[in-house]
């Protein structure tokens, strides 16, 4: 309702109009923004209020400003304003000021931002005399109030949302709390993007990852394989939604991606992207071969067995809850490590197949009982020569002593957890093999000899700066490992 009760009881004359543009005392502005402005009069006021942008986004700062003039020589003092404006826009501290031959800022306005209804308001008062609207010869004063409120992501979108304002004066006061002009948000605008998928097979689960910009979490997500819905899933957060994905069917499959669209943001939907389904993978078992006459300190050929075979993946063989060596899978399928038990008793291998391309892992276990080494036997020792500029990509060579010298048998040289060759102990005692670095940094290698007869296997183990292949980092060289050597 507009109404105005004055001291003489002029009645609201309708007066009404609307105009974008004028606005040269609000500054440059927001880039884009669509102001508009509305002028009225009642009685012998007439007031002008502009909103500097009528169609703001989410986050945009709007600033509101209503200017006082008079039509007659009779002058007024302006007491107080209140603005009215939405819920949804949030007061920006201390924005509220008076603009006359200056700006003059109101120090601390009452501030209400929800009166219960769905609008606030923002109110300054002043004292009697000191804003005074004027329009006579030689004297004319029309001050302007002005508010800036910042714009929330809970405003209604495709609605009219009415501003007005409230004021009190020496010739009466007037409520005109809807006369505008009213502020109208769009629906925000939205993107969606579809994650491409590798490595898709039939009965095996994929991700699907979508990404909204514009949405908020919560917001639901559809993903499609051409027409067929595959299913839905939710935003997060980070405007990301994800759905496993468990194709039946291989080959070419058009996948896209539907955000459908709120009460705040409009519908988008995703390029469509072609994903490869590959046929399911394949099956794998894994063998042992009984390991017979193990003995502690003496190796024992350890072998297992893939099938389907041929090359690709590793087996893991493990001595209980003890990782022992990973091995790359030949082209026969076979992998073979020299075990060399440190207990006698019961002992449980497994052999862990991880799998190769087409080919889902596997593993098994196997009993073996290990024997008490003879009394008799003679104890060896393992040395591992000093590795030094160790770089990854480059061969170096692993070199190892047993003492006896004459003891036959064979050593296995290990980079971590993993063997990188197995070589014959010389007449001399000295076994050795090529090693390429893989991997820059702090690498432990170590050289295991199996025991030959009546002599008992050893260890050596060394730390090896590995320096990258570029050469950052240093050169590589040989460090130290408190408490390791020879063992027997």
């Amino acid at each position: 309702m507009t109404q105005r009760a004055t001291t003489r009881g002029v009645a609201a004359t309708a007066a009404t109009t609307l105009a974008v543009g004028a606005l040269a005392f609000l500054g440059a502005g927001v880039a884009g923004a669509a102001p508009g402005s509305i002028t009225w009069d009642d009685g012998s006021s007439r007031f002008t209020r502009t909103v500097s942008n009528t169609a703001p986004a989410v986050g945009d700062t709007v600033t509101v400003t209503t200017n006082f003039d008079r039509t007659s020589w009779v002058d007024e003092f302006i007491y107080n304003v209140k603005d009215r404006h939405p819920s949804c826009l949030t007061y920006v501290p201390g924005s509220a000021k008076m603009i006359g031959q200056s700006e003059y800022p109101v120090s601390n306005p009452e501030v209400v931002a929800d009166e219960g209804n769905g609008t606030g308001y923002v109110r300054a008062s002043w004292g009697v005399t000191d804003w005074v609207v004027q329009n006579r010869p030689g004297f004319h004063r029309s001050p302007t109030f002005s508010v800036s409120y910042k714009v929330g992501q809970n405003c209604p979108r495709g609605t009219a949302l009415a501003t007005g304002m409230d004021y009190g004066g020496s010739l009466g006061s007037g409520g005109y709390g809807t006369k505008g002009p009213s502020i109208t948000m769009a629906k925000t605008g939205t993107t969606t993007t579809l994650a491409d998928v590798t490595g898709a097979r039939v009965g095996v689960p994929s991700t699907l990852t979508a990404t909204v910009t514009g949405g908020a979490p919560g917001d639901t997500v559809e993903f499609l394989d051409a027409a067929t819905p595959i299913g839905q899933a939710t935003l997060d957060a980070g405007g990301t939604a994800t759905l496993p994905w468990t194709p039946s069917i291989r080959g070419s499959h058009a996948l896209s991606a539907q955000f459908a669209g709120t009460a705040f943001a409009t519908t988008s939907q995703s390029a469509v992207i072609t994903v490869q389904v590959a046929e399911q993978n394949g099956t794998s078992t894994i063998a042992l071969a009984p390991v017979t006459d193990a003995q502690v300190g003496r190796a024992s050929t350890v072998t297992a067995t893939v099938s389907p075979a041929a090359a690709g993946g590793t087996v893991e063989l493990r001595d209980g809850a003890v990782s022992l060596a990973t091995l790359p899978v030949g082209n026969d399928g076979k992998v073979t490590y020299q075990w060399v038990p440190a207990a006698a008793g019961a002992h449980t291998l497994t052999a862990t197949f991880s799998g190769r391309d087409g080919v889902i892992g596997s593993t098994t276990t196997g009993q073996v009982t290990v024997a008490e080494a003879p009394a008799s036997n003679t104890d060896s020792t393992t040395t591992l020569s000093p590795v030094g500029g160790a770089t990854v990509g480059q061969a170096t060579t692993l070199t190892a002593k047993v003492t006896p010298a004459d003891a036959g048998g064979t050593v296995t040289f290990k980079d971590g957890n993993t063997v990188v060759g197995t070589a014959q102990v010389g007449a001399d005692g000295t076994a050795t093999t090529e090693w390429t670095p893989a991997t820059a940094g702090q690498i432990t290698v170590t050289a295991e000899y199996s025991g030959n007869g009546t002599v008992n296997a050893s260890s050596d183990r060394e730390s090896v700066i590995v320096a990258p292949a570029d050469g950052d980092g240093g050169t590589g060289g040989n460090g130290s490992l408190d408490g390791f050597g020879s063992s027997s």
